[in-house]
């Protein structure tokens, strides 16, 4: 599993002309949310999902070396199987290493609950459909977690 992580100070979804999720941390009280792109490939288990989930919610990349268990923080989530491209040959990318959907999205689903689980306000967006994403990039910060 690979979670794209950007510290933002607003993110939103949208497919077609609905909104389907959106964080702004400043209503929440705090400066920052963060935006997790999330990538499963074939070898990802329940356990690597919840581990990566517990390690977003806990990382130090907020205020002051907080983290959003510290400071509330509300964080997007997004199924990304383009995280797992092969560009090694070629031009067109190889997308051999993105579990199918019938595997990644019930992972994606579970990355997502346990981050509820754990205390975490979590905005979605709509597994397997073309999404528009906005977000205000803060730092910027972007970090790549694997699992």
């Amino acid at each position: 599993m690979r979670v794209l992580v950007q510290r933002v100070s607003s993110a939103q979804v949208t497919v077609g002309d609905e909104v389907v999720g959106r964080i702004d941390p400043g209503a929440a009280g705090v400066p920052h949310g963060l935006a997790a792109l999330v990538g499963v490939t074939h070898s990802d288990t329940e356990a690597t999902a919840k581990a990566l989930a517990d390690k977003l919610f806990r990382l130090r990349i907020l205020d002051g070396e907080r983290s959003a268990a510290d400071l509330g923080a509300p964080i997007l989530v997004v199924s990304q199987f383009t995280l797992y491209a092969d560009t090694a040959k070629g031009r067109r990318p190889s997308w051999s290493a993105a579990a199918p959907g019938s595997v990644a999205e019930p992972l994606v689903d579970l990355f997502a609950a346990t981050l509820r689980n754990l205390g975490a306000t979590v905005a979605t967006g709509r597994f397997g459909a073309h999404m528009h994403i906005a977000l205000v990039n803060d730092g910027p910060v972007t970090l790549l977690l694997e699992g």
